[in-house]
């Protein structure tokens, strides 16, 4: 090959370089691709805190916030916090929004695992660091740092005092925010914040639909559109459980089992609403079974506004679904007339006719101790409203229907001492 042939292929390289460095540089252009609020914010800012649902986007816009800094030369020491150094790695750097993905790879930064340490070409240097162990923050010193999850810190003011102490390099020192929230003392204490130094942004899952599964948002919604703990973990909001409550939020998420052992019982509760018109309360079904440890499981509810027929209906077609071998009805309002209608339907169901003698506070707050101890669980895919009446009632309300369903068929399977069929069921 001649001189000129060399060069001309020489030419070529460069020019093919360049194109793929170019459509590299569109494809990790986040100014073209950023929501408005996952964009930097202008402005004197000293902390910039996102409360934002699950699946918003709060990795990647950490992650690019990050790397923006870094490649405008703004930060040349940072430091990376999460709730564990597990999780600083997992999500914060090698995830698939992390802050090692969303560089092109001319620009990708190196980590250093055995050091905690990712060392980007222009020599900028970002340092890992547990939200477990706030003490390794005292010494080093940054002018910039990324936390995720602060909420979720078993420590988090004590991370957040030696952050501040070591945001000390630089011009304009900085941090970005990116959690859940969560009602901490030190979350409330940044919200309620008058200072120009800190910027809000809120956000929630349904921000991202473009890039999330439709099924799994029509799941959530299904699930938690009008729960307490769904307006914490996918709408952003700060949800702040009374203390005068029977449930919080934080028992329900520590009660989820997706799906339940062998039960050894099944049993239906009906809470029947007294009237069928527009405005009536609601008839209470609901499902729930038991296994041999005595634990129990919420397994369904379909409850509703029904007319005397519907929920008849209902109620009998959820016994058969679930194999349940009793079906419990409250008879304080309708009395005979509620065994009467489900017999129309079926009459050789098996059922039982239960009577509130004792106040609502006084029936729920065993129900309410069991679900403390962890011996009640739910799982199914509809308890999103019978969740949300749980969080919202307190002692002194008249209960709602859901409500007192659950209080019924908790109270029949693990309250009282009856018929336990040798039989198990398995969903």
């Amino acid at each position: 090959m001649d001189f000129d042939s060399q060069k001309k292929e020489l030419r070529e390289m460069i020019r093919q370089e360049y194109l793929r460095r170019r459509m590299a540089e569109q494809d990790y252009n986040w100014h073209r691709t950023a929501r408005p609020n996952q964009r930097i914010p202008e402005g004197p800012w000293k902390v910039w805190l996102i409360l934002a649902g699950r699946g918003f986007g709060k990795t990647r816009t950490g992650a690019e916030t990050v790397r923006e800094w870094v490649m405008s030369g703004q930060a040349k020491h940072v430091a990376l916090i999460g709730h564990t150094l597990n999780d600083v790695r997992r999500v914060m750097l090698e995830g698939e929004s992390g802050l090692l993905e969303v560089h092109p790879a001319h620009q990708a930064p190196r980590f250093y695992p055995s050091r905690g340490l990712v060392i980007w070409k222009n020599g900028a240097k970002a340092s890992l660091f547990s939200g477990e162990r706030p003490a390794q923050l005292r010494g080093p010193q940054f002018d910039a740092a990324w936390v995720d999850e602060l909420a979720k810190c078993t420590r988090p003011q004590e991370v957040w005092d030696q952050l501040m102490f070591s945001l000390r390099k630089g011009p304009h020192p900085r941090v970005i925010v990116t959690t859940t929230p969560r009602p901490t003392p030190l979350i409330k204490d940044l919200l309620a914040s008058k200072t120009k130094d800190i910027l809000i942004t809120r956000g929630s899952t349904f921000d991202n639909a473009a890039h999330l599964s439709g099924s799994f948002l029509t799941e959530i919604k299904k699930r938690y559109a009008h729960t307490r703990l769904g307006a914490q973990e996918l709408y952003g909001e700060l949800v702040e459980d009374s203390q005068d409550s029977l449930w919080t939020a934080s028992t329900l998420r520590r009660c989820y089992q997706e799906v339940p052992p062998a039960l050894v019982r099944v049993v239906v509760a009906v809470d029947p609403a007294v009237t069928s018109h527009k405005n009536s309360d609601e008839t209470g079904i609901i499902v729930a079974g038991k296994d041999a440890q005595g634990r129990a499981y919420v397994l369904d509810d379909v409850s509703g506004r029904y007319k005397p027929h519907e929920w008849a209906t209902k109620a009998i077609a959820a016994f058969h679904h679930y194999g349940a071998d009793h079906l419990i009805a409250e008879v304080n309002q309708g009395g005979d007339l509620v065994e009467q209608m489900l017999r129309s339907h079926d009459h050789t169901i098996p059922y039982k006719a239960v009577r509130a003698t004792r106040g609502k506070l006084t029936r729920a707050e065993p129900v309410a101790n069991l679900y403390i101890q962890g011996r009640v669980f739910h799982t199914g895919r509809s308890l999103g409203q019978l969740e949300r009446q749980l969080c919202e009632y307190q002692p002194g309300d008249p209960s709602p229907d859901r409500l007192d369903a659950l209080v019924w068929a908790v109270t029949e399977l693990l309250l009282k001492e009856r018929y336990a069929p040798k039989t198990a069921w398995s969903l």
